[in-house]
């Protein structure tokens, strides 16, 4: 699953990260990289952009974007 198919409310970590694009690599320098824990806050109408929560700070990211970040979500085995 990717960041850009989570719900609100759902909660997960980062399981790998697809680094082509310079969008992606500066939300890594802004936190999201392998194993961090993030939390859906919101989708805006039409499911762009995606407001996620970690570290106790909220970030908008496109959801071009968040479909480069595959994520685990929290009780999902496998």
């Amino acid at each position: 699953m990717t960041l850009a198919e989570m719900k609100p409310g759902q909660t997960g970590h980062i399981h790998a990260i697809q680094t082509g694009k310079a969008s992606v690599i500066r939300l890594m320098v802004l936190g999201l990289v392998e194993e961090v824990p993030l939390r859906i806050e919101n989708i805006a109408i039409g499911g762009d952009p995606i407001e996620v929560s970690l570290f106790g700070s909220s970030i908008s990211i496109r959801k071009q974007d968040a479909q480069m970040f595959e994520v685990i979500l929290d009780g999902v085995n496998g």
